[in-house]
């Protein structure tokens, strides 16, 4: 049984959207931390609702945050502890994604993924192994886990957008070197933008990146 992730909104009420972004915080955060880009990003993308999650799991190394899955080499936890949390949040985040494009009466091909750190993990995870490709993923100061296999779990290959600080110092800028190469190898359209000087965040020139992304690939 999957968890309910409770959620913010902003932009398009229901039933008036034209499309969805959801977005996927970090470790440690929540949904509001997220939420403050659609404020940035509505104005230039009308018709459009942008959803906000809470991690199904209270934080571990972050008491009042939450986390995705836990992080061995952060929180104590064991690898295999990490690998069944990353099993069950993709579950809760499959099943969320399917109940806000039912609620919305949208098609996949309406709705992108914009995650940042462990939540760019997450949009890399659940992406490609949906039934159905979404309009696109951006995975912002992030990873992609397990790229070895990719190739073969990939069900559907959506276009996606890396974007990473070259002085990130918390998750290698040299990672998103690494997804991309996994992302090209295994037949995806793969993007990548580096935000120079910055560290681990999300830059003007990032969000910039962001939205010209999300224009030319959401419907309307």
């Amino acid at each position: 049984m999957t968890r309910e992730l409770k959620f913010g909104r902003k932009g398009a009420a229901q039933g008036k959207a034209k499309a969805l972004v959801v977005f996927l915080h970090g470790y440690g955060a929540d949904g509001a931390d997220l939420l403050g880009l659609a404020d940035v990003l509505a104005p230039h993308l009308p018709g459009v609702a942008f959803l906000a999650p809470d991690a199904p799991e209270p934080c571990a190394g972050a008491p009042y945050g939450r986390q995705w899955f836990p992080i061995p080499w952060l929180d104590g936890s064991t690898e295999a502890a990490a690998e069944q949390g990353l099993k069950a949040a993709a579950a809760d985040l499959d099943a969320f994604l399917d109940a806000r494009l039912a609620a919305e009466g949208l098609a996949p091909a309406a709705l992108a993924l914009v995650g940042f750190s462990q939540g760019a993990m997450m949009a890399l995870q659940v992406a490609p192994r949906r039934d159905a490709g979404v309009a696109g993923v951006v995975a912002i100061s992030g990873r992609l886990l397990a790229p070895e296999r990719l190739a073969a779990e990939a069900r559907v290959k959506p276009p996606i957008l890396l974007v990473h600080g070259d002085e990130d110092p918390v998750v290698p800028f040299a990672d998103m070197g690494l997804a991309g190469t996994a992302l090209v190898e295994a037949g995806f359209e793969t993007y990548a933008h580096v935000m120079k000087g910055a560290g681990h965040g999300i830059a003007p020139d990032g969000l910039g990146v962001t939205l010209q992304f999300l224009k030319e690939r959401l419907p309307g």
